[in-house]
Order: C-alpha cells, then sequence, then structure tokens
C-alpha cells in the first residue's frame, strides 16, 4: 500500500537523519520522539479516513443488498398478479444490482484491508512510543552517568599533573640539598686547609708576649708595694 510505505519511509528517514546528527543522545531521542508524535497525529488522520472509507462500502454493499431484495420481491409480486412483463423489469434490474454489488464487494473487502492494515500501523506506532518514551529515560540516565565520568576523568587528569609536579618539587628540592650540602663541604675543607706550622707559630709567639706582661706586671706590683 503506498501510503503506508510513505509513512514507513518518513519515520526512516526520521530516525537515519537524527543518527548521522547524534552529537547528544539525550536531545536526539527526544526529538525522534517528537518527530514520532507529529507522525502518529497524521497517520491517525489518514487511518481514520480509511476506516470512514471502509464504513462507507460496507453501507454501500448493505443498501445494495437492500435493494436486491426489494426488486426480487416486487418481481415475486408481479409474477402472483399475472404481470410477468412487471416480473421481468424487476429481475432485470435486480441483476444490474447484482453486478454492481460484486463491485461493491471487492471494494469493501479493499477498504477493509487498508483500514486494517491501517490500523495495525497505527496501534503500533503508538505502541513503539510508548517503548521509547521508555527507554528514552534510560538513555539519558547512561548520557548523565557519562558526562559525570567525563568530569572525573578531567579531575583525575589534573590530579596527575599535580602528582607529577609535586615529584618534580621534590627531585628540585633533593638537587638544592645537594647543592646545600656541596658548598658547606667546600666551606669545611677551606677552613681546614690553613698552614699548621704558621699557626702554631702565632701560639707560641703569643705566649712570650704574655709571659714577659706578666713579668712586667710583677715588676711594677713591687714598687708600688702591693
Amino acid at each position: 500500500m503506498g501510503m503506508l510505505d510513505r509513512f514507513a519511509d518518513i519515520i526512516k528517514a526520521n530516525i537515519n537523519d537524527l543518527l548521522d546528527k547524534a552529537e547528544d543522545p539525550a536531545k536526539m531521542v527526544d526529538q525522534y520522539l517528537r518527530d514520532l508524535t507529529e507522525s502518529l497525529a497524521e497517520v491517525k488522520q489518514e487511518t481514520a479516513g480509511v476506516m470512514a472509507e471502509e464504513t462507507r462500502t460496507k453501507r454501500l454493499v448493505e443498501e445494495n443488498k437492500d435493494e436486491i431484495e426489494k426488486y426480487d420481491d416486487l418481481a415475486r409480486q408481479a409474477l402472483k398478479a399475472g404481470n410477468e412483463g412487471d416480473a421481468r423489469t424487476f429481475l432485470a434490474k435486480k441483476q444490474q444490482l447484482v453486478v454492481k454489488g460484486e463491485s461493491l464487494a471487492q471494494a469493501a473487502d479493499a477498504a477493509h484491508e487498508n483500514a486494517s492494515k491501517m490500523r495495525e500501523m497505527h496501534d503500533k506506532l503508538v505502541s513503539d512510543i510508548e517503548t521509547l518514551k521508555g527507554r528514552r529515560e534510560a538513555i539519558k540516565a547512561k548520557v548523565a552517568v557519562a558526562k559525570t565520568q567525563d568530569k572525573v576523568n578531567a579531575v583525575s587528569s589534573a590530579g596527575d599533573s599535580a602528582a607529577a609536579a609535586m615529584s618534580a618539587f621534590d627531585r628540585m628540592e633533593q638537587k638544592a640539598d645537594e647543592m646545600l650540602d656541596r658548598s658547606n663541604a667546600m666551606s669545611e675543607l677551606n677552613a681546614d686547609s690553613g698552614d699548621a706550622a704558621e699557626d702554631l707559630e702565632k701560639k707560641y709567639a703569643n705566649a712570650g708576649s704574655t709571659a714577659a706582661v706578666d713579668e712586667e706586671l710583677a715588676k711594677l706590683k713591687a714598687e708600688m708595694g702591693l
């Protein structure tokens, strides 16, 4: 059925177009549901029209049957009255209605088939929309978890960078300690590298000077009677 194929093509085109642009699945599923809902409204209108056509053709078939029965009854009444010519006329009309009834029956069958297909498509579309509404929440929950995970990953990356920086600072501090220890060692070595003989010479020179001062101080005390 061309109309049903057209709706199927529209729905397929909608979802394929959305999948091609699916940067945010949560937003896309909302858009797809909106498109399906709009398609459902159109399907409802078309289904109502096909069902109305089914009802109309059924009514025409029933009306034609009533006409056939009417002319058959008139033919019988004409024969009872002895009017064979009138009976022939009524039977000829009945035959026309029988042929017409066959065409009406075919149209009614086709209308019934079309209406059944449209109702089936309508019901399936309604069911699919309800199913997708339930799945939409699951999709949104997954998207939310993914976004949260991305934030956690970003923070973890920042933590790794901070840890690397701390490690670098530790190495720099160790290097500074090594430099300071080396400098202190050099100072100590420089302090210990003086001439030992000169140091002893100064010691004894100072000792002689001190003895002379002590001797002079004793003489001065004796003279003063102290």
